[in-house]
C-alpha cells in the first residue's frame, strides 16, 4: 500500500518506530558488542528451541525474518551461516541493519527490505521459498489481521519449511501498570505493585495506547508517543496458523521474557525478566510450525 493509503494504525505506529530506531541503537538493551565481536545470540528461550527449527545448523539455509526492526537478530543468524533476508516498515530501521550488516562484513549473507507486513508477497516476490520463517518479540500486537499473517508465512515457507515464533503471551497483555494513587494488590513476593487488568482477553476493537518512555530506555524521551495495538487470543493465532497450512511442532509457555513488560518484574540475571518470588501467570509464548507440504 502506499503510504499516503495507509490506515491511521499503519501511519501512528510507523512513525513510533521510526522515532525509536537511534533509542534502540544507543541502548544497553540491544548491547551490539558480542554481535560485532562475532559471538552473536539470542535470547535464552530462542537458543533453547531453535535447535528443533534448525536441527542440523544454520548454514546454507534462507531464512526470512518477519518484522525484524534493525536487523539485529536477523544478523545473529547470518553470522552462523544463513543467507538472510529482514523486513521492517521503518526505513530508518532498515538503513541501520544495512549499515550494520556492511560494517560486520554480512552484505552478502543478507538483505533488509523495507515494506509493510501485509505487503510482503509483493515487496519481496521468492517462488523458490525460504527453508525459515523467523518472527519475535513484539510483533503481532500491532497487526490488525491475524489470519492474513498467517497466510503470509505459509505462502514465504517452502514445502517442509518451519516457523519460529515467540512473543508476549496474550494473557499477560490483559494487565497494565496500576494508575498512581490507585489501590492495588502486593505480589507475594516483594513490595511491587501487581499490575491491573485493563483490557479484556477478547477484545477485537484497536487499542489506543499512549505511554512515555520506552522499553530499551524507560528515561527516553519520545517525540511520538501514542501507537495503536491490537490484542490476539493464543487460540485464535493457533488457529490462524493451522488454516493457512501448518502443522504445530510444539507450543510452550514461558513465566519470563526479553523485557521489562511491568514495572514488577524482576531481572533473573540471563536477560530474561520474570514475576518476582511467584510464577503467577505466563510472560511469553513460542511455538515452531512447519508448512505442510
Amino acid at each position: 500500500m502506499a503510504q499516503t493509503d495507509e490506515p491511521e494504525w499503519a501511519r501512528l505506529n510507523r512513525a513510533h518506530w521510526d522515532a525509536v530506531v537511534p533509542v534502540h541503537v544507543a541502548s544497553d538493551f540491544y548491547d551490539l558488542t558480542p554481535l560485532r565481536e562475532g559471538r552473536g545470540r539470542l535470547y535464552p528461550i530462542e537458543e533453547a528451541e531453535l535447535g528443533r527449527i534448525a536441527p542440523d545448523g544454520w548454514e546454507g539455509l534462507r531464512v526470512l525474518h518477519l518484522q525484524c526492526h534493525f536487523g539485529a537478530d536477523t544478523l545473529v543468524l547470518a553470522q552462523r551461516g544463513a543467507a538472510v533476508v529482514g523486513l521492517d516498515f521503518s526505513m530508518p530501521a532498515v538503513k541501520q541493519a544495512r549499515a550494520i550488516a556492511d560494517e560486520l562484513g554480512l552484505g552478502d549473507r543478507s538483505r533488509f527490505v523495507c515494506a509493510d507486513l501485509y505487503d510482503a508477497r509483493h515487496a519481496l516476490p521468492d517462488p523458490e521459498g525460504f527453508d525459515v520463517v523467523f518472527t519475535t518479540w513484539g510483533t503481532i500486537g500491532w497487526l490488525p489481521d491475524i489470519a492474513e499473517w498467517a497466510r503470509i508465512i505459509a505462502w514465504f515457507l517452502k514445502p517442509g519449511g518451519r516457523l519460529y515464533f515467540a512473543d508476549g503471551h496474550p494473557s499477560a497483555f490483559v494487565f497494565d501498570e496500576v494508575p498512581e494513587g490507585a489501590p492495588a494488590a502486593l505480589l507475594d513476593g516483594g513490595p511491587a505493585l501487581f499490575p491491573a487488568p485493563r483490557f479484556s482477553y477478547f477484545e477485537t476493537a484497536p487499542l489506543e495506547i499512549d505511554e512515555a518512555g520506552d522499553y530499551a530506555d524507560p528515561d527516553a524521551e519520545l517525540a511520538i508517543t501514542r501507537t495503536i495495538e491490537f490484542m490476539h487470543p493464543l487460540g485464535q493465532t493457533l488457529t490462524a496458523l493451522i488454516d493457512a497450512g501448518l502443522t504445530l511442532d510444539f507450543v510452550h509457555e514461558h513465566d519470563a521474557v526479553p523485557y521489562r513488560m511491568f514495572e514488577a518484574l524482576e531481572p533473573r540475571g540471563d536477560g530474561l525478566w520474570q514475576w518476582p518470588g511467584t510464577r503467577w501467570l505466563p510472560l511469553g509464548m513460542s511455538l515452531g510450525a512447519t508448512r505442510r507440504g
